[in-house]
């Protein structure tokens, strides 16, 4: 990519990465599952009356959102708030592209070249660490849910491929239809009536600033940048980029919060990395962007 497209990609990832951090800042004293049906509520209006529908069965687009925006940011969202730090739930997410090349196998009867065999054996070895030497602080159930959000978001990337469906601004708001209304009724289950109540009354004004930016700035201009970017390059120069995220993350986390990663996640926290980025290996020369498949991937 040439700079101009190459400083863009890498403010994606900045804006993506700096996204967990804004999360768990404005998520005090709003219910987890609460906050993320407000936040597709704002992606969803008014942008669905601007955006053109994407080209695909309408059972694909409730499927990828039921998986890749209603399960996996229910599930990250919960683990935030279980006690999964903004920087390692970054990192743990990135499994997603592991995840997606073992259902893909599974499910389409994708055989994976040898490059995705070492990747996710690269990434279930980083994971491995990560789980064995995680901080006192991280609780097991926190961890457990971020990796079903990994999982959620992966069964949504197979079910975009399996349609021939590529990510993209439209899908991104589109899908949210299936999100506010599950998540608002699975919030009242488990939080009760009057907690949600009081938790709306009393909205501040950092979970309106973390809302805004989960909302527009990460879901919708950090698409909009994104998927313009695709439509100039091949997947394999553009995709490899969001693998920053989750270092921007940590580093914001560590910055702001304090939240310094041990030896165990960050060393576990690079063979993910490297794993997903060995996994993303274009099969083979790069070819012009129309011929390419569907890229697996989505804001976080």
């Amino acid at each position: 990519m040439n700079l101009r497209d190459s400083f863009l990609a890498a403010l994606v990832a900045t804006i993506w990465g700096f996204n967990f951090v804004v999360i768990d800042w404005g998520m005090e004293g709003v219910p987890p599952l609460l906050f993320a049906a407000v936040r597709f509520t704002a992606v969803l209006l008014p942008a669905v009356f601007l955006v053109r529908r994407p080209d695909a069965p309408r059972r694909v687009i409730l499927g990828v959102g039921a998986f890749m925006s209603l399960g996996q940011f229910g599930f990250l969202y919960v683990s935030m708030a279980a006690g999964m730090p903004p920087g390692l739930a970054a990192l743990v997410l990135q499994a997603q592209v592991v995840l997606t090349i073992v259902i893909a196998a599974g499910v389409l009867r994708e055989v994976p070249t040898t490059s995705q065999v070492a990747g996710v054996a690269l990434g279930t070895l980083g994971l491995v660490v990560v789980g064995a030497g995680r901080g006192g602080d991280v609780p097991l159930v926190a961890l457990v849910l971020c990796l079903l959000a990994a999982l959620s978001w992966a069964c949504g990337n197979v079910i975009a491929r399996a349609a021939g469906v590529s990510g993209g601004l439209s899908l991104t708001v589109w899908s949210a239809l299936v999100v506010p209304v599950p998540l608002l009724g699975l919030s009242l289950l488990v939080d009760g009536p009057e907690v949600v109540g009081a938790a709306l009354a009393d909205f501040s004004w950092q979970a309106g600033v973390s809302t805004l930016y989960t909302a527009a700035l990460a879901s919708l201009v950090g698409y909009g940048i994104f998927t313009g970017l695709l439509a100039r390059w091949p997947s394999g120069a553009v995709v490899p980029w969001v693998l920053l995220a989750p270092v921007v993350a940590m580093v914001s986390a560590w910055v702001l919060l304090g939240q310094a990663p041990n030896a165990a996640e960050t060393g576990g926290g690079v063979l993910l990395l490297v794993g997903a980025l060995v996994a993303l290996r274009p099969r083979r020369a790069e070819r012009p962007v129309r011929d390419e498949p569907p890229v697996l991937t989505a804001a976080p």
